[in-house]
């Protein structure tokens, strides 16, 4: 007799509907914590308007998180942060994906010869989280906190990422995601964006023309796995008065030949 192998990692009454196997006060404390992840310090009845939750709902999830250091109070003003306890659990990913350590040095040299920041990203859910950044010097720059995240079809690392992904995969990520227009620069159609990914393929290397925000262009360019399928991006940020068009191809080979240098550092492969 034949048993049949469940997925690991999963308990014997899984079913695979999300909706029957979320834990609802886990759902809705996760979801204060991605707030508060990108504000500098909220009190508890901004958080429970960003939320839509009750405010006695929000303090007690803010109370239950704090007993883990997964928040903290900051008693002048009474406001809510994140805390050292989310960044412990946010560094084990890091040290999973290895990419952090190995992408340093190169995005190093990379924001010294373009002049311009330099940024880390992977794709998570459909979108882009950027993992690391090296400031430039300058005094209007682009600014990426780590652990930011965003929509891929806007994004220099997105597209770069999407350029070598295959059709299915591309497709569902449009279909759950869809093509917002941020600016007019934005693609908001299949077809668009399919003639900018085969160009970015062409060329090895993606260009954001202020397609998430006017007046500030990415040039990125993909890190590659063991397989050859891409499994980070590479970037450099600026305002477009710096970055103009006719510098992509320079920069361009740049952050390429830093993308390809941590490919290889990471064990990974280009394909051809």
């Amino acid at each position: 007799m034949t048993e049949t192998t469940r997925p690991r990692g999963r308990p014997k009454a899984f079913h695979d509907k999300t909706d029957q196997n979320t834990i609802q006060a886990l759902d809705r404390a996760m979801g204060l914590l991605e707030i508060l992840a990108a504000h500098p310090g909220l009190t508890l009845s901004d958080l429970a308007q960003m939320s839509g939750q009750a405010v006695a709902t929000v303090y007690r999830a803010l109370v239950t998180l704090q007993a883990r250091g997964m928040v903290e109070l900051e008693d002048p003003g009474q406001l809510w942060h994140i805390g050292g306890g989310a960044f412990r659990v946010g560094s084990a990913f890091l040290r999973r994906t290895k990419v952090v350590e190995r992408a340093r040095g190169a995005m190093e040299a990379l924001m010294r010869d373009t002049g311009e920041t330099a940024n880390l990203g992977v794709e998570v859910g459909d979108e882009v989280l950027f993992l690391a950044q090296i400031e430039t010097h300058q005094a209007i720059r682009a600014f990426f906190p780590p652990g930011t995240k965003g929509p891929m079809h806007v994004s220099g690392i997105g597209k770069a990422l999407m350029a070598w992904y295959d059709p299915a995969k591309l497709a569902g990520i449009i279909a759950r995601r869809g093509l917002e227009r941020f600016t007019p620069a934005s693609l908001t159609t299949p077809e668009a964006l399919a003639a900018d990914l085969a160009a970015t393929r062409a060329r090895g290397f993606a260009i954001d023309d202020q397609e998430k925000a006017m007046g500030m262009r990415c040039v990125a360019a993909p890190i590659f796995n063991a397989h050859g399928a891409p499994v980070a991006g590479l970037s450099v940020s600026g305002p477009a008065f710096r970055m103009d068009l006719p510098e992509a191809p320079r920069l361009g080979a740049l952050v390429r030949a830093a993308a390809d240098q941590v490919t290889e550092a990471t064990g990974g492969i280009r394909p051809v």
